[in-house]
């Protein structure tokens, strides 16, 4: 797929050839439009964002913002055309927008998303083994492949049968990796007895989920005349309120932080880190059976397709520190220098509804980081 415009020209020029090769492997050219609706951006990428995107406003007062992916982009184009709910493959390359320090804010994107397949196993190796072509076609051999799954630990901790807010809290901080056993412990040391002013909403809210302790914090809050309170929201109150509801009516047992942190601990290669799950499965008489299921499935359709899976590195606590992936997720790193990513993508099963789906839809993809992928190429000696 090397070929000798790529090798004597810059990014772009390389980069349109890889499209080139994603589109003889079955994938449609997305072109999403540069100017994008802010709202969806920050509905699921969260306030935080704002600082980091560049916002406009049309004539009828409509926020918007120049693309700070293509992800989204392409999956709304998806939503509202013909194919929408049907198995289809994109590809994409444009700049994207977005402010990163010292570092420039556009730069170059390309990657695959696919839609609507529902052998997702084979997807979630497809898109991997479309990856590592990406930068061995670039001349980059000594990749390191670092993959995780959160379809894993989401099923560990529905089969402990945790408070809701536990189930919340955990998942919220594996998939922003912080640092879960820290905060189980601190969350843990919280429970010491003793009563206060709110003894009767806590009562209330106990065993709550957030949709019903929100309605009565508002309702309440309503009724006093407030809308916030120390500068927060009603609904980071109601959210406290869940927290310490939960905590007057039990702290998270023991025997549950001790599984997570062993779940947590396993990091090897696929192959050992399968029988690993197993042995935990057992030795718990936890309920993770199909989740584990899946992952080995994914792993043999990763050997079939080629990939070394005994030099690919798999850990239960790796994440990509975003909220709407829902199983596999991967990273390509150069091992020379291997601080930022070259690819990186996974399975988001659970974006497209965010998007206004009214059904289900699987999602699976990547992005590769042109510039980056150039520099790494051009210090290792391939193309330029």
């Amino acid at each position: 797929m090397t070929t000798a415009a790529t090798k004597s020209s810059g990014p772009a020029a390389w980069a349109d050839a890889l499209l080139l090769s994603f589109a003889q492997a079955g994938y449609l050219r997305a072109e999403p439009s540069i100017l994008q609706p802010a709202e969806p951006v920050l509905d699921l990428s969260g306030e935080d964002i704002r600082k980091s995107l560049y916002l406009t406003t049309d004539a009828t007062g409509e926020e918007l913002c120049l693309r700070p992916d293509l992800t989204s982009p392409v999956a709304r184009d998806y939503l509202a055309s013909h194919r929408a709910g049907q198995p289809t493959g994109f590809s994409y390359l444009g700049p994207v927008f977005r402010y990163r320090g010292g570092r420039p804010s556009e730069f170059l994107q390309a990657g695959i998303e696919s839609f609507g397949r529902q052998d997702r196993a084979a997807a979630d190796a497809e898109m991997l083994a479309l990856a590592l072509e990406a930068t061995s076609a670039f001349g980059l051999t000594e990749v390191e492949i670092r993959t995780g799954d959160v379809a894993l630990f989401n099923a560990l901790i529905d089969a402990l049968g945790l408070y809701p807010v536990w189930r919340r809290r955990l998942v919220k901080d594996f998939n922003r990796r912080i640092n879960l056993t820290h905060d189980i412990e601190q969350l843990t040391l919280k429970t010491a007895p003793g009563r206060n002013e709110y003894e009767g909403v806590l009562a209330a809210l106990a065993g709550s989920d957030r949709k019903a302790a929100l309605a009565l914090v508002t309702d309440l809050m309503s009724i006093a005349g407030a809308t916030n309170v120390g500068g927060r929201t009603v609904a980071e109150i109601a959210d406290r309120f869940l927290e310490q509801s939960t905590l007057k009516g039990g702290e998270l047992p023991r025997d549950a932080l001790a599984i997570i942190k062993r779940f947590l601990a396993i990091a090897d290669d696929p192959v050992a880190s399968a029988a690993k799950l197993r042995a935990l499965a057992t030795d718990t008489k936890l309920n993770i059976t199909a989740a584990i299921d899946e992952f080995e499935s994914r792993v043999r359709f990763m050997a079939a397709r080629g990939i070394d899976v005994r030099n690919t590195r798999f850990s239960t606590s790796f994440g990509r520190g975003l909220d709407y992936y829902t199983g596999f997720e991967f990273e390509l790193h150069n091992r020379a220098n291997g601080v930022e990513p070259l690819v990186a993508g996974g399975r988001y099963d659970g974006l497209m509804t965010q998007l206004g789906s009214t059904t289900p839809i699987a999602a699976v993809g990547f992005s590769v980081w042109v510039e980056t992928l150039t520099d790494a190429a051009g210090k290792s000696g391939g193309p330029s």
